[in-house]
């Protein structure tokens, strides 16, 4: 990979969106060829997987299945999309990648922080960002966020307070056994965090 990944990570509300668009702006002004992608989604095949994870009416969805159609909306997105712009230098920022099926699946919905990793292992052929942003928020002012913005309202949303509290524990969690997670307390203005994201990147 020529390129430079960076991934952003955190729960419901958590401000991701603002800050990519931020950064993007920012990479641009120096120069930078930029790629803006999220997951589920981001290719074809892989937006209808996320159309069916995300359903508000698919509540009868097992855990497993769940797990299961992320890591496959995945590979396709990674195929398809982001390893095809590393290979030609682009700086790609990605909405969430594997880090969060290991928080929400793995952790939150108790399937095994291992067992995730190591069906995502299978997905991703190795493939991890240069660094990831986990973008680190009291999950009830996450949740107020998205009442107030107008955002669609998705599944995962509709989860209790307990299960959203659970995903920060697990990004915690992860944070303890990885450097190339960074965890930003996500309570600051954007432009705040954004700075502080420009210091620790390292586009050569």
């Amino acid at each position: 990979m020529k390129g430079y990944w960076i991934s952003f990570e955190g729960g419901e509300g958590s401000g991701k969106t603002t800050l990519i668009e931020l950064l993007r702006e920012a990479l641009i002004k120096q120069g930078q060829d930029v790629v803006v992608t999220r997951e589920p989604g981001g290719v074809r095949i892989a937006e209808q997987i996320r159309e069916i994870i995300l359903r508000l009416d698919n509540t009868e969805m097992d855990a497993i299945t769940e797990a299961l159609l992320f890591a496959a909306s995945r590979r396709q997105h990674l195929v398809e999309k982001v390893l095809p712009a590393l290979d030609q230098g682009k700086v790609v920022l990605m909405d969430r990648y594997v880090d969060s099926s290991i928080a929400y699946q793995g952790y939150a919905r108790e399937l095994g922080m291992d067992e995730i990793r190591q069906l995502n292992d299978f997905a991703i052929q190795g493939a991890l960002p240069d660094i990831t942003f986990w973008i680190d928020l009291d999950p009830a002012i996450g949740l107020s966020r998205i009442a107030t913005s107008g955002r669609k309202v998705n599944r995962l949303d509709k989860e209790a307070k307990r299960f959203h509290e659970r995903v920060r524990e697990g990004y915690r969690r992860i944070s303890q056994t990885t450097d190339r997670l960074v965890a930003i307390d996500g309570d600051q203005l954007p432009e705040k965090i954004v700075e502080q994201i420009m210091k620790r990147i390292e586009i050569k």
